[in-house]
Protein backbone atom coordinates (compact mmCIF):
# COMPACT_ATOMS: atom_id res chain seq x y z
CA UNK A 1 0.00 0.00 0.00
CA UNK A 2 0.87 3.44 -0.27
CA UNK A 3 1.50 4.36 3.75
CA UNK A 4 4.99 5.68 4.57
CA UNK A 5 8.50 5.46 3.18
CA UNK A 6 10.48 2.55 4.73
CA UNK A 7 13.98 3.64 5.95
CA UNK A 8 15.64 3.43 2.66
CA UNK A 9 18.12 5.36 1.29
CA UNK A 10 16.50 8.48 -0.44
CA UNK A 11 17.43 7.77 -3.93
CA UNK A 12 15.87 4.29 -3.75
CA UNK A 13 12.94 6.22 -2.32
CA UNK A 14 13.03 8.33 -5.31
CA UNK A 15 13.29 5.64 -7.89
CA UNK A 16 10.68 3.86 -6.05
CA UNK A 17 8.10 6.68 -5.96
CA UNK A 18 8.84 7.46 -10.10
CA UNK A 19 8.15 3.94 -10.66
CA UNK A 20 4.83 4.41 -9.11
CA UNK A 21 4.29 7.59 -11.31
CA UNK A 22 4.89 5.67 -14.13
CA UNK A 23 2.55 3.24 -13.24
CA UNK A 24 -0.07 5.29 -12.10
CA UNK A 25 -0.66 7.73 -14.70
CA UNK A 26 0.44 4.64 -17.37
CA UNK A 27 -2.56 2.75 -16.18
CA UNK A 28 -4.61 6.03 -16.61
CA UNK A 29 -3.39 6.43 -19.76
CA UNK A 30 -4.10 3.01 -20.75
CA UNK A 31 -7.69 2.98 -19.53
CA UNK A 32 -9.17 3.47 -22.95
CA UNK A 33 -8.06 -0.30 -23.69
CA UNK A 34 -10.14 -1.39 -21.60
CA UNK A 35 -13.86 -0.18 -21.56
CA UNK A 36 -14.48 -1.36 -24.99
CA UNK A 37 -13.39 -4.85 -23.53
CA UNK A 38 -16.72 -4.15 -21.28
CA UNK A 39 -19.20 -4.18 -24.13
CA UNK A 40 -22.47 -5.00 -24.84
CA UNK A 41 -22.73 -3.07 -21.36
CA UNK A 42 -23.71 0.23 -22.02
CA UNK A 43 -22.04 3.32 -20.11
CA UNK A 44 -24.21 3.65 -17.67
CA UNK A 45 -24.02 -0.31 -16.50
CA UNK A 46 -20.48 0.28 -16.90
CA UNK A 47 -20.35 3.08 -14.48
CA UNK A 48 -22.73 1.35 -11.94
CA UNK A 49 -20.50 -1.78 -12.05
CA UNK A 50 -17.54 0.99 -11.51
CA UNK A 51 -18.78 2.57 -8.22
CA UNK A 52 -19.97 -0.95 -6.59
CA UNK A 53 -16.74 -3.12 -7.53
CA UNK A 54 -14.49 0.17 -6.66
CA UNK A 55 -16.16 0.09 -2.81
CA UNK A 56 -15.43 -3.54 -2.45
CA UNK A 57 -11.90 -3.33 -3.39
CA UNK A 58 -11.10 0.17 -1.22
CA UNK A 59 -13.03 -1.77 1.38
CA UNK A 60 -10.65 -4.96 1.02
CA UNK A 61 -7.95 -2.07 1.08
CA UNK A 62 -8.82 -0.67 4.17
CA UNK A 63 -9.11 -4.17 6.05
CA UNK A 64 -5.19 -5.08 4.91
CA UNK A 65 -3.76 -1.57 6.32
CA UNK A 66 -6.46 -1.19 9.37
CA UNK A 67 -7.28 2.23 8.81
CA UNK A 68 -10.66 2.89 10.06
CA UNK A 69 -10.22 6.03 12.42
CA UNK A 70 -10.88 8.82 9.83
CA UNK A 71 -14.28 6.90 9.50
CA UNK A 72 -15.86 8.20 12.79
CA UNK A 73 -14.19 11.32 11.98
CA UNK A 74 -16.08 12.13 8.81
CA UNK A 75 -19.34 11.06 10.61
CA UNK A 76 -18.65 14.02 12.89
CA UNK A 77 -18.31 16.83 10.58
CA UNK A 78 -21.44 16.87 8.08
CA UNK A 79 -19.81 20.30 6.27
CA UNK A 80 -17.04 17.49 5.53
CA UNK A 81 -18.94 14.82 4.79
CA UNK A 82 -21.35 17.43 2.22
CA UNK A 83 -18.62 18.29 0.68
CA UNK A 84 -17.24 14.16 0.18
CA UNK A 85 -21.19 13.99 -1.15
CA UNK A 86 -20.18 17.04 -3.97
CA UNK A 87 -16.53 15.36 -4.61
CA UNK A 88 -18.67 12.19 -5.61
CA UNK A 89 -21.32 13.95 -7.39
CA UNK A 90 -18.65 15.20 -9.65
CA UNK A 91 -16.50 12.14 -10.43
CA UNK A 92 -19.58 10.19 -11.29
CA UNK A 93 -19.93 12.81 -13.75
CA UNK A 94 -16.17 12.53 -14.95
CA UNK A 95 -16.66 8.71 -15.20
CA UNK A 96 -19.28 8.57 -17.03
CA UNK A 97 -18.35 10.79 -19.57
CA UNK A 98 -15.40 9.49 -19.69
CA UNK A 99 -16.10 5.79 -20.44
CA UNK A 100 -19.37 6.79 -23.24
CA UNK A 101 -16.26 8.72 -24.93
CA UNK A 102 -14.36 6.01 -25.45
CA UNK A 103 -16.98 3.39 -26.31
CA UNK A 104 -18.23 6.06 -28.76
CA UNK A 105 -15.12 6.56 -30.52
CA UNK A 106 -13.98 9.75 -28.95
CA UNK A 107 -11.17 8.81 -27.00
CA UNK A 108 -9.17 11.68 -29.01
CA UNK A 109 -11.41 14.53 -27.88
CA UNK A 110 -11.07 12.83 -24.33
CA UNK A 111 -7.71 13.24 -24.06
CA UNK A 112 -7.77 16.61 -24.59
CA UNK A 113 -10.02 17.25 -22.16
CA UNK A 114 -7.29 16.40 -19.59
CA UNK A 115 -4.36 18.40 -21.46
CA UNK A 116 -6.68 21.40 -20.21
CA UNK A 117 -7.49 20.68 -17.21
CA UNK A 118 -4.56 22.14 -15.95
CA UNK A 119 -5.51 25.28 -17.23
CA UNK A 120 -9.37 24.95 -15.91
CA UNK A 121 -7.97 24.60 -12.44
CA UNK A 122 -5.90 27.40 -12.92
CA UNK A 123 -8.84 29.49 -14.06
CA UNK A 124 -11.41 28.34 -11.49
CA UNK A 125 -8.19 29.51 -9.09
CA UNK A 126 -8.56 33.11 -10.42
CA UNK A 127 -12.62 33.09 -10.63
CA UNK A 128 -13.42 31.66 -7.46
CA UNK A 129 -10.39 31.70 -4.92
CA UNK A 130 -9.52 34.69 -6.10
CA UNK A 131 -5.61 33.85 -6.81
CA UNK A 132 -3.29 36.23 -8.53
CA UNK A 133 -1.82 34.76 -11.63
CA UNK A 134 2.03 35.55 -12.60
CA UNK A 135 2.07 36.88 -16.43
CA UNK A 136 3.46 33.11 -17.87
CA UNK A 137 0.36 31.69 -16.25
CA UNK A 138 -1.91 34.21 -17.89
CA UNK A 139 -0.43 33.99 -21.20
CA UNK A 140 -1.10 30.31 -20.95
CA UNK A 141 -4.24 30.54 -19.77
CA UNK A 142 -4.87 33.02 -22.81
CA UNK A 143 -3.44 30.34 -25.46
CA UNK A 144 -5.65 27.33 -23.53
CA UNK A 145 -8.80 30.01 -24.77
CA UNK A 146 -7.32 30.69 -28.17
CA UNK A 147 -7.39 26.39 -28.47
CA UNK A 148 -11.11 26.41 -27.54
CA UNK A 149 -12.07 28.97 -30.22
CA UNK A 150 -10.49 26.86 -32.50
CA UNK A 151 -11.40 23.76 -32.09
CA UNK A 152 -14.89 25.04 -31.42
CA UNK A 153 -14.63 26.96 -35.22
CA UNK A 154 -13.11 23.23 -36.49
CA UNK A 155 -15.61 21.07 -35.14
CA UNK A 156 -18.80 23.59 -35.46
CA UNK A 157 -19.31 23.43 -31.76
CA UNK A 158 -17.26 23.98 -28.68
CA UNK A 159 -15.73 20.96 -27.60
CA UNK A 160 -18.20 19.45 -24.82
CA UNK A 161 -16.93 15.79 -23.59
CA UNK A 162 -13.20 17.49 -23.62
CA UNK A 163 -14.45 21.09 -21.52
CA UNK A 164 -17.17 18.73 -20.00
CA UNK A 165 -14.14 15.76 -18.91
CA UNK A 166 -11.88 19.02 -17.78
CA UNK A 167 -14.52 20.90 -15.91
CA UNK A 168 -15.86 18.37 -13.88
CA UNK A 169 -12.41 16.85 -12.47
CA UNK A 170 -10.74 20.00 -11.84
CA UNK A 171 -13.68 20.72 -9.43
CA UNK A 172 -13.29 17.67 -8.08
CA UNK A 173 -10.19 18.14 -7.32
CA UNK A 174 -11.03 21.37 -5.81
CA UNK A 175 -13.44 19.84 -3.44
CA UNK A 176 -10.58 16.94 -2.18
CA UNK A 177 -8.64 19.78 -1.39
CA UNK A 178 -10.95 21.17 1.04
CA UNK A 179 -12.03 17.57 1.99
CA UNK A 180 -8.05 16.57 2.85
CA UNK A 181 -8.84 12.67 2.84
CA UNK A 182 -6.24 10.58 1.81
CA UNK A 183 -6.49 8.45 -1.76
CA UNK A 184 -7.79 5.30 -0.26
CA UNK A 185 -10.05 6.86 2.49
CA UNK A 186 -11.04 9.37 -0.09
CA UNK A 187 -12.04 6.84 -2.60
CA UNK A 188 -13.85 4.59 0.02
CA UNK A 189 -15.95 7.63 0.95
CA UNK A 190 -16.94 8.79 -2.42
CA UNK A 191 -18.00 5.08 -3.65
CA UNK A 192 -19.52 4.67 -0.08
CA UNK A 193 -22.12 7.44 -1.23
CA UNK A 194 -22.26 5.98 -4.94
CA UNK A 195 -22.46 2.72 -3.87
CA UNK A 196 -26.76 2.56 -3.07
CA UNK A 197 -27.64 4.41 -6.19
CA UNK A 198 -25.55 2.31 -8.39
CA UNK A 199 -26.29 -1.08 -6.67
CA UNK A 200 -29.98 -0.10 -7.08
CA UNK A 201 -29.72 0.75 -10.85
CA UNK A 202 -27.97 -2.56 -11.31
CA UNK A 203 -31.03 -4.38 -9.85
CA UNK A 204 -33.43 -2.25 -11.54
CA UNK A 205 -31.51 -3.30 -14.99
CA UNK A 206 -31.73 -7.05 -14.26
CA UNK A 207 -35.29 -6.74 -12.81
CA UNK A 208 -35.79 -5.81 -16.64
CA UNK A 209 -33.55 -8.01 -18.57
CA UNK A 210 -31.21 -5.44 -19.46
CA UNK A 211 -28.13 -6.51 -16.80
CA UNK A 212 -25.44 -7.58 -18.81
CA UNK A 213 -23.75 -9.08 -15.85
CA UNK A 214 -24.90 -12.84 -15.64
CA UNK A 215 -25.96 -12.99 -19.75
CA UNK A 216 -22.62 -12.60 -20.84
CA UNK A 217 -20.78 -15.39 -19.38
CA UNK A 218 -18.64 -15.46 -17.07
CA UNK A 219 -15.77 -13.38 -17.90
CA UNK A 220 -17.83 -10.83 -19.21
CA UNK A 221 -18.74 -10.94 -15.58
CA UNK A 222 -15.03 -10.94 -14.16
CA UNK A 223 -14.06 -8.12 -16.35
CA UNK A 224 -17.17 -6.12 -14.73
CA UNK A 225 -15.80 -6.76 -11.21
CA UNK A 226 -12.12 -6.03 -12.36
CA UNK A 227 -13.25 -2.66 -12.88
CA UNK A 228 -12.99 -1.88 -9.27
CA UNK A 229 -9.36 -2.94 -9.57
CA UNK A 230 -8.58 -0.38 -12.58
CA UNK A 231 -10.25 2.53 -10.65
CA UNK A 232 -8.05 1.96 -6.97
CA UNK A 233 -5.07 0.38 -8.55
CA UNK A 234 -3.84 3.76 -10.08
CA UNK A 235 -4.67 5.71 -7.06
CA UNK A 236 -2.66 2.75 -4.76
CA UNK A 237 0.23 3.69 -7.15
CA UNK A 238 -0.31 7.59 -6.98
CA UNK A 239 -0.12 7.56 -3.30
CA UNK A 240 3.05 5.65 -3.06
CA UNK A 241 4.34 8.01 -5.25
CA UNK A 242 2.68 11.58 -4.16
CA UNK A 243 4.82 10.57 -0.60
CA UNK A 244 7.91 10.30 -2.48
CA UNK A 245 8.20 12.31 -5.52
CA UNK A 246 8.63 16.33 -5.67
CA UNK A 247 5.06 18.07 -7.06
CA UNK A 248 6.85 19.33 -9.28
CA UNK A 249 7.89 15.76 -10.80
CA UNK A 250 4.48 14.97 -10.54
CA UNK A 251 3.62 17.56 -12.06
CA UNK A 252 5.26 17.02 -15.45
CA UNK A 253 4.33 13.05 -14.99
CA UNK A 254 0.62 13.81 -15.36
CA UNK A 255 0.99 14.79 -18.89
CA UNK A 256 1.85 11.28 -19.36
CA UNK A 257 -2.08 10.00 -19.19
CA UNK A 258 -3.55 12.21 -21.65
CA UNK A 259 -0.08 11.99 -23.86
CA UNK A 260 -1.03 8.01 -24.29
CA UNK A 261 -4.67 8.90 -24.39
CA UNK A 262 -4.16 11.03 -27.65
CA UNK A 263 -1.73 8.25 -29.53
CA UNK A 264 -4.01 5.30 -28.49
CA UNK A 265 -6.98 7.16 -30.16
CA UNK A 266 -4.73 8.31 -33.77
CA UNK A 267 -2.67 4.86 -33.75
CA UNK A 268 -4.74 2.47 -32.43
CA UNK A 269 -8.72 3.49 -32.82
CA UNK A 270 -7.43 5.30 -36.20
CA UNK A 271 -9.53 8.53 -35.06
CA UNK A 272 -9.43 11.54 -37.26
CA UNK A 273 -6.95 14.10 -36.86
CA UNK A 274 -8.23 17.24 -39.21
CA UNK A 275 -5.91 20.22 -39.56
CA UNK A 276 -8.92 22.38 -36.89
CA UNK A 277 -7.93 19.92 -34.40
CA UNK A 278 -4.43 19.77 -34.84
CA UNK A 279 -3.74 23.36 -34.39
CA UNK A 280 -5.88 23.77 -31.71
CA UNK A 281 -4.00 20.70 -29.70
CA UNK A 282 -0.81 22.66 -30.81
CA UNK A 283 -2.56 25.59 -29.09
CA UNK A 284 -3.09 23.19 -26.09
CA UNK A 285 0.44 22.07 -26.16
CA UNK A 286 1.83 25.65 -25.96
CA UNK A 287 -0.01 26.98 -23.38
CA UNK A 288 1.14 23.60 -21.45
CA UNK A 289 4.76 24.40 -22.07
CA UNK A 290 4.46 27.77 -21.25
CA UNK A 291 2.28 26.89 -18.21
CA UNK A 292 4.81 23.91 -17.10
CA UNK A 293 8.23 25.89 -17.70
CA UNK A 294 7.19 28.61 -15.71
CA UNK A 295 6.38 26.54 -12.40
CA UNK A 296 9.44 24.69 -13.24
CA UNK A 297 11.37 28.15 -12.47
CA UNK A 298 9.23 29.58 -9.83
CA UNK A 299 9.98 25.95 -8.01
CA UNK A 300 13.73 26.39 -8.81
CA UNK A 301 13.50 29.89 -7.79
CA UNK A 302 11.96 28.69 -4.34
CA UNK A 303 14.50 25.90 -3.76
CA UNK A 304 17.20 28.96 -4.40
CA UNK A 305 15.78 31.03 -1.94
CA UNK A 306 15.26 28.30 0.96
CA UNK A 307 18.89 27.49 0.43
CA UNK A 308 19.90 30.86 0.77
CA UNK A 309 17.91 31.36 4.19
CA UNK A 310 19.68 27.78 5.72
CA UNK A 311 23.49 29.34 4.31
CA UNK A 312 22.40 32.95 6.49
CA UNK A 313 20.96 31.20 9.42
CA UNK A 314 23.99 29.14 9.27
CA UNK A 315 26.42 31.82 9.46
CA UNK A 316 24.95 34.11 11.68
CA UNK A 317 25.98 33.91 15.50
CA UNK A 318 23.97 32.00 18.02
CA UNK A 319 22.14 34.38 20.41
CA UNK A 320 23.42 35.11 23.29
CA UNK A 321 21.10 33.44 26.06
CA UNK A 322 22.66 35.48 29.44
CA UNK A 323 19.79 37.33 30.69
CA UNK A 324 21.79 39.69 32.28
CA UNK A 325 24.70 40.72 29.35
CA UNK A 326 26.32 43.28 32.19
CA UNK A 327 29.41 40.79 32.90
CA UNK A 328 30.38 43.08 36.21
CA UNK A 329 26.41 42.52 37.33
CA UNK A 330 26.96 39.02 36.70
CA UNK A 331 30.06 38.66 38.70
CA UNK A 332 28.46 40.52 41.99
CA UNK A 333 25.06 38.40 41.62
Amino acid sequence: MSGKPSGRPKGEQHHIGLLNGFAAYGMWGLVPLFWPLLKPAGAAEILAHRMVWSLAFVVVALLVVRRWAWIGELLRQPRKLGLVAIAAGFITVNWGVYIWAVNSGHVVEASLGYFINPLVTIAIGVLLLKERLRPAQWAAVGVGLAAVIVLTVGYGQPPWISLCLAFSFATYGLVKKKVNLGGIESLAAETAIQFLPALGYLLWLGAHGRATFAQEGAGHAALLASTGIVTALPLVCFGAAAIRVPLSTLGLLQYLAPVFQFLLGILYFHESMPPARWAGFALVWLALVLLTTDAWRTARRGRAAAAAVAVLRDKSPAPDTNPNPNPVDTVEA
